[in-house]
């Protein structure tokens, strides 16, 4: 059997609305990318780089931790 990919699980929607509903075009403008990079980081399509995390934590004033998981074994 396939051993699963491990995943990197994010916070970034509720942490978006907890910033007074922050849109993802904010976030993104405020990180330097697109909006839809933004949507595939929330959607766990794509894992941002190490500096790209650190950034978006930095927005919410969070730890990197409070922001991503990483999830070793999916099920």
């Amino acid at each position: 059997m396939a051993k699963k990919k491990p995943q990197i699980t994010n916070n970034i929607r509720r942490m978006r609305f907890d910033a007074d509903e922050m849109t993802q075009a904010a976030l993104a403008e405020k990180v330097g990318v697109t909006r839809q990079t933004i949507v595939a980081i929330e959607n766990a399509k794509y894992s941002p780089t190490l500096e790209l995390a650190f950034l978006i934590a930095d927005v919410f004033d969070h730890p990197l931790e409070d922001v991503f998981t990483f999830v070793k074994d999916p099920d």
